[in-house]
């Protein structure tokens, strides 16, 4: 292994030597159970004599920090010293904010491969089978030549000038979005550019209004930068606009397929949102994140596309059309903070890697993106519609479908009162990942239900899951009810 050890001068040679080994291994940078060098190998690379290493070996060993082992050689012993004990929050004198931040509980946190579910409905997340990783690879190869030709300096905050032309070009045509390239900035996930624009909107105090159901992780951001939270709800045409506080510096929204609920937000209501923004001079934000994909109805364009006056910052994703792990996401911004946001961007992390910007822009201007999307659109809506098959047929006796038209989840509320906490951990047990609408709900009273996402499980995963899910609602109900058929694609016989 190697070990840093600097020597200074020729006096004291083996203190020195002795001083630094010791404090490793108290620190924990020598971990225990870790082999050191032989002797002889570490005084050539110190330029020292091997007895004066095996003196300080000797010396460590006697004092319980090494332990020699015949034949194998020198061990940091596992009963050494405690370390110091290292400063506690109670210490800090920022104790305050660390705790703020140390407190906040994070909802909507994907499993671990380790923890991972054979059948899981988890929200917000693809199948990774449906990604096209040959496709991929090449535009990577593409981007690796591209960064070798450049002349090593950073890139521009605001994302590679390509790139950001590539996907002007795509919203355009897939959502509507009025834009030139100059108006973007390319992000780390949706998630920082919600961050950015958040950093100059809000100071400590200022008034932030959000859906109620939302999408919790935006509440927590927003609340974490000092803003004062508004819960305003939503109904059947979308966030309710005369709820709105006149003082919301900020509007957090999302229109196109609401979060969780899944309703789009009707047009009435999209040009009152818009008139009262101007009128209170607050920023629209408007998450984007999943409504490339369509089942039914006219295709409705973002939000953004009606603003006259510059008051939607719109935020889009690749997490949901491409893989999450890419974390690559942008903001289309209005003048009035574009370039603060681009300042903020630089402070905050310079630029995001060129890498995957490189291979982003290859993969959209081959129409690779588009391919994709449409691939996944035909595999997400056949199980949307096996689902929705499901729910009208053996499990309609307890659930039903809030009506959706986009996205690759749907919201699910309960007819009849259940044990949800209990069904959610009898799920996992039979190996089925179910997500309650609850943790979305703020001020709001909640309503039982579940969010369903169908985009990680795979096709041939939903019914053997929905049957253990229909099961395990007969033994809470009590009963055994006379179930509807299970309806849909697959009855015959």
């Amino acid at each position: 292994m190697e070990l840093h050890i600097v020597i200074q001068g020729r006096k004291d040679l083996a203190n020195q030597v002795y001083e630094q080994l010791r404090d490793s291994i108290e620190s924990g940078r020598l971990a225990a159970g870790v082999q050191l060098p032989p002797s002889r190998l570490l005084a050539a690379q110190l330029g020292l004599s091997r007895k004066t290493i095996s003196d300080t070996y000797s010396r460590l060993t006697y004092e319980n920090y090494l332990v020699g082992k015949v034949g194998s050689g020198t061990f940091v012993n596992t009963l050494t010293t405690p370390r110091p004990r290292p400063q506690q929050v109670s210490d800090l004198a920022s104790i305050e904010v660390v705790n703020k931040w140390q407190n906040i509980v994070l909802p909507l946190r994907h499993p671990t491969l380790e923890g991972t579910l054979r059948c899981d409905f988890i929200g917000g997340a693809t199948a990774k089978t449906q990604f096209p990783h040959d496709e991929w690879r090449r535009c990577t190869h593409y981007a690796l030549r591209q960064m070798t030709g450049a002349r090593g300096f950073y890139s521009l905050p605001e994302g590679l000038a390509a790139l950001r032309s590539a996907i002007a070009g795509h919203i355009a045509f897939a959502r509507g979005v009025k834009c030139v390239a100059d108006d973007l900035v390319v992000c780390n996930g949706a998630q920082q550019a919600l961050d950015l624009i958040a950093r100059v909107l809000i100071a400590p105090g200022c008034t932030v209004a959000v859906e109620d159901p939302g999408y919790t992780p935006a509440r927590l951001l927003f609340a974490a930068q000092g803003a004062d939270v508004a819960s305003v709800p939503v109904d059947s045409e979308g966030i309710i606009v005369d709820e709105i506080p006149d003082n919301a510096h900020a509007i957090y929204v999302t229109p196109s397929h609401q979060m969780p609920l899944g309703m789009p937000m009707s047009v009435a209501r999209r040009q009152a949102l818009l008139d009262k923004a101007r009128r209170i001079g607050a920023i629209i934000i408007e998450d984007d994140y999943d409504s490339e994909f369509r089942y039914e109805g006219r295709p409705t364009d973002s939000l953004q596309s009606m603003d006259e006056h510059g008051v939607v910052a719109y935020v889009g994703t690749f997490s949901k059309t491409l893989l999450p792990e890419l974390r690559l996401g942008y903001a289309v911004l209005p003048q009035a903070i574009r370039e603060a946001v681009i300042k903020a961007k630089q402070l905050t992390d310079w630029h995001t890697s060129t890498l995957p910007q490189w291979a982003l822009t290859k993969f959209i201007s081959e129409g690779l993106l588009n391919k994709h999307i449409r691939r996944s659109h035909s595999i997400y809506a056949g199980r949307r519609e096996r689902i929705l098959a499901r729910l009208a047929g053996d499990l309609s006796p307890w659930m039903e479908a809030i009506p959706s038209t986009a996205g690759f989840h749907m919201a699910v509320m309960f007819k009849v009162p259940i044990n949800l906490a209990l069904l959610v951990e009898l799920a996992r047990k039979v190996e089925v990942g179910l997500y309650p609408l609850r943790g979305f709900y703020c001020d709001v009273a909640p309503r039982d239900g579940l969010i369903v996402g169908f985009g990680a499980i795979e096709t041939l995963d939903i019914d053997p899951a929905l049957d253990r899910v229909r099961d395990l609602l007969l033994q809470l109900d009590g009963q055994d009810r006379a179930l509807p058929p299970r309806g849909g694609l697959n009855d015959a016989g």
